[in-house]
């Protein structure tokens, strides 16, 4: 990819043309491939962050400079892209662990062989989708931005008292709706 001289081909691509979109991608995706796989969390992500990579790319190719090495550039949009997407998972684990952490510890048991058992975090997002948009703004500011509950009254123009209870409320839900996701997967195999 050093060797390569792709300026023309992204010169190309930042006006909308697909088969310079094509040539640019042919020609980086088995540094981009190694790269990410050296990077990425977990091996099995190294496909869907490429994926991400390259829809970066697309977005922003404008913003490369004819001047600067294409392959530094490339590569620092790697990175960036890469700790995104560890950004994306650490999220969806504190949001996992929250909801674990207040479980009533008479339900716990129950509720912690789920979450243990879940292999794929990314089944909490469907569930967060189904919050009240005043529950979810609190949920996705807490735990996706990292805001503090002070920080969250103070975006949200609201008392502090009122974050901390639909900071609750959300959770409470969020853990209702999940119990209920697991006894509804459960009885989808058996038959009556």
């Amino acid at each position: 990819m050093k060797d390569l001289d792709l300026t023309p081909w992204l010169i190309r691509m930042s006006q909308g043309d697909e088969q310079a979109f094509q040539i640019v991608y042919e020609a980086t995706r088995d540094h981009a491939y190694r790269f990410i796989s050296y990077l990425a969390p977990r091996p099995q992500d190294a496909g869907d962050i490429m994926s991400e990579v390259y829809l970066e790319l697309f977005r922003s190719v404008h913003k490369y400079d004819p001047q600067q090495n294409f392959g530094s550039w490339f590569s620092g949009l790697i990175v960036r892209q890469v700790r995104g997407w560890k950004r994306k998972e650490w999220r969806l684990f504190r949001i996992t662990e929250k909801v674990k952490l207040s479980t009533p510890k008479s339900a716990g048991s129950a509720a912690e062989i789920q979450f243990t058992a879940l292999d794929d975090q990314l089944e909490l997002l469907p569930l967060l989708q189904t919050l009240p948009l005043k529950l979810r703004e609190v949920i996705v500011l807490r735990y996706y931005q990292d805001c503090s509950l002070e920080e969250i009254s103070r975006l949200l123009k609201i008392p502090l008292g009122t974050v901390k209870s639909r900071h609750h409320h959300a959770l409470k839900q969020l853990r209702r709706r999940f119990d209920g996701q697991d006894v509804r997967k459960e009885g989808d195999g058996f038959v009556y």
